[in-house]
C-alpha cells in the first residue's frame, strides 16, 4: 500500500510527523478517553508480528517509521514468536508538555528488538527500535491490569542513533537476515531468475 493510503484523510503533500509530545498529548489521550482523531492508528499486540511485519499487520506508516496502539502489562516481556524486545531502561524520558509550565504528561521508554536462535538460546541483537510512549500516572484515568500505550517503531542505521544494550557477545542481523530467519523451515524460497 501507499503511504497515504495508510494515514487516511489528509490532504496530497501531508505526511503523519507527530512530536512526542503531540504522540501523547493528542492521539495516546484520546485513545484511552475513546475519542480518537480522524488519523486511524491501529492497535496491534506485541507478540502478533516481528517489527519488519508491521507493513504486513497494517500499522500506519509515515516517514520509514510505524505507528501503533497496544495494550501492555508493567513489567511484562514484549515476546514475538522468534524474538522480543528488550527495554533500555537507562534512556526512558518524560514528555514535557511546553504550553502548560513544563508539566510531565507522560514517558517514553527505549526497546530494541532481539531474535533468539535455536542455537543454545543465543540471542541477536537487531537494530529494530521502539519507543513506547505512556501517559503519566497523573493523567491516567483509572489504573488497569492493561495500560494503552502508543508504539513508534523504525529500522536505525548502523552508530546513527546511539542505543546499545551493551552486550558484547550479540551480533546485529541485517533487514535481510531478519527476515529469513522468520520464515518457518519448511517454507520454499523462490528467487526471479
Amino acid at each position: 500500500m501507499m503511504e497515504d493510503e495508510r494515514v487516511g484523510d489528509l490532504p496530497p503533500g501531508f505526511s503523519f510527523d507527530p512530536t512526542d509530545e503531540e504522540l501523547v498529548l493528542y492521539y495516546l489521550k484520546s485513545k484511552i478517553a475513546a475519542n480518537l482523531p480522524f488519523i486511524n492508528i491501529p492497535h496491534l499486540d506485541f507478540s502478533s508480528s516481528h517489527p519488519w511485519e508491521l507493513n504486513h499487520e497494517r500499522a500506519l506508516w509515515s516517514k520509514k517509521q510505524w505507528y501503533f496502539f497496544s495494550q501492555v502489562k508493567e513489567n511484562v516481556n514484549r515476546a514475538t514468536g522468534k524474538g522480543y524486545w528488550k527495554e533500555i531502561s537507562m534512556m526512558n524520558q518524560p514528555i514535557i508538555h511546553t504550553n502548560s509550565g513544563q508539566k510531565i504528561i507522560g514517558i517514553k521508554k527505549y526497546f530494541v528488538y532481539y531474535i533468539t536462535t535455536n542455537i543454545h538460546d543465543h540471542q541477536l541483537q537487531t537494530n529494530w527500535i521502539m519507543e513506547e510512549f505512556h501517559l503519566s500516572t497523573n493523567n491516567r484515568q483509572n489504573e488497569q491490569l492493561l495500560e494503552w500505550v502508543i508504539c513508534r517503531v523504525h529500522e536505525s542505521k548502523k552508530d546513527s542513533e546511539g542505543i546499545s544494550c551493551d552486550d558484547e557477545d550479540e551480533a546485529e542481523l541485517s533487514a535481510l537476515d531478519e527476515v529469513f530467519l522468520s520464515l518457518d523451515d519448511e517454507e520454499e524460497i523462490s528467487f526471479p531468475y
